[in-house]
């Protein structure tokens, strides 16, 4: 039934100008805006909806997944931007864990919502 549909995922925030410029300025995505809501226009054609909440809360999930080539380069080249890599158990120096799956860095979006980068296996 709706195996055709042009699905899309979609998570909330509670500044949607932050989020405009973290995600188009800072990680570099097209972004556009519609009815105070943000779309995040992703490789493959692939969009993402990112809408206000009043009473937004993070998720406790990663929300938001960037497939890369090179995944020491994209940690460095997002840090040298801002970006502050989460760290957690078995997470070196730089946010990377390796040896669990696949290797992964994880970070924050001004809202708290977590995003990885990381490398297909």
């Amino acid at each position: 039934m709706l195996e055709s549909s042009p699905a899309f995922s979609g998570f909330s925030t509670d500044d949607v100008d932050a989020a405009r410029t973290f995600y188009a300025d800072v990680l570099g995505l097209r972004v556009s805006e519609e009815n105070g809501m943000l779309q995040l226009h992703l490789g493959g054609g692939h969009r993402v909806l990112v809408y206000p909440k009043p009473d937004h809360r993070p998720a406790t999930f990663t929300v938001l997944n960037f497939p890369v080539d090179d995944l020491e380069a994209t940690v460095d080249a997002l840090a040298a931007r801002g970006v502050a890599f989460e760290h957690y158990a078995g997470t070196d120096e730089r946010g990377i864990q390796r040896g669990w799956g696949p290797p992964i860095a994880w970070f924050a979006d001004p809202a708290g919502n977590i995003c990885s980068v990381l490398t297909p296996s």
